[in-house]
């Protein structure tokens, strides 16, 4: 599910409204101003509340673009599940919330935040985290690939895991393609690929071409089910739902510390070693500004 459908359904409705027939400027309305309610209630009672029939929250879906009532409908429960993982809520966030307009979009965000991290993590299983572990640290080569905005994820990734991992390589390197880097890859390494929604198309054909080389694939992504042109050995699913028109990445970047957790302890003495050998070269060479003593 594309974490910002909904978000781009609202706005699409706002725009329409000025143009729709009066039922359904009604609906739109109501979908606008009740997002909650219309991806829990089933199409009668939404009917219902709008004052209006099915066919016309059938007809709703269509004018927008969709194939039926459940798809318009579907964003929208999506984000309520996601959004519902949080159950207590802080009572700042509420105080928060009363600041005005921004103050009311900032408590939104900051509640997704926190759900979306809770929502991803929950859904890591111990003994699937323990097995990509172990392949990460069994690999000859381990290869992290990912473009535009997961590079971000995949850059941090790979500068603090290749301290517990040293063979972790981050591709592509130097403008070049992921494929270009993977020539040399074959069976007994590793690929970890990062991307969400809508899915790159350089970081898929990477997949491709690294699984037909015999490269086992970790994904790190919003779904499982992302291509059949490949299949990955493990899938981390977080959630990305939003409440801006882009995906929220703080849920994969929750699993990606839980990765490094594991690997730097599952590394024992050599990766604490290896840690301590960049922070010494770090300060031997004044990597970190320190303030100056006043005399």
């Amino acid at each position: 599910m594309d974490p910002t459908l909904k978000t781009r359904t609202i706005s699409a409705l706002k725009e329409a409204i000025p143009e729709l027939s009066p039922r359904l400027k009604t609906v739109a309305k109501y979908i606008v101003d009740h997002p909650n309610d219309f991806g829990l209630d089933p199409i009668r009672e939404t009917a219902r509340k709008c004052g209006v029939s099915t066919y016309t929250l059938v007809r709703m879906a269509a004018r927008m673009g969709f194939d039926s009532y459940d798809e318009l409908r579907e964003p929208f429960r999506h984000a309520l599940v996601s959004a519902n993982a949080l159950v207590d809520r802080p009572d700042w966030i509420e105080s928060i919330r009363l600041r005005g307009d921004l103050g009311a979009v900032q408590a939104e965000a900051a509640l997704n935040t926190m759900a979306i991290v809770q929502r991803s993590l929950e859904r890591q299983n111990s003994d699937e985290m323990e097995r990509v572990v172990e392949l990460l640290l069994g690999a000859r080569n381990v290869y992290l690939t990912a473009v535009r905005a997961s590079y971000a994820l995949a850059y941090y990734f790979h500068y603090v895991g290749r301290m517990a991992l040293p063979t972790l390589q981050l591709v592509p390197r130097h403008i070049n393609s992921a494929i270009d880097e993977l020539n040399t890859a074959g069976e007994g390494d590793v690929m970890i690929a990062i991307s969400f929604q809508p899915y790159s198309r350089e970081t898929i054909e990477a997949c491709r071409f690294a699984n037909a080389r015999g490269v086992k694939l970790i994904m790190i992504s919003d779904s499982e089910v992302i291509s059949s042109e490949f299949r990955p050995e493990a899938v981390l699913v977080a959630s990305t739902v939003s409440t801006h028109h882009f995906g929220c990445y703080t849920g994969a970047m929750a699993i990606i510390e839980n990765l490094l957790a594991l690997l730097v302890s599952r590394g024992g003495a050599a990766a604490r070693q290896r840690i301590k050998s960049y922070e010494d070269l770090r300060k031997d060479n004044n990597a970190y500004w320190i303030a100056q003593k006043k005399l």
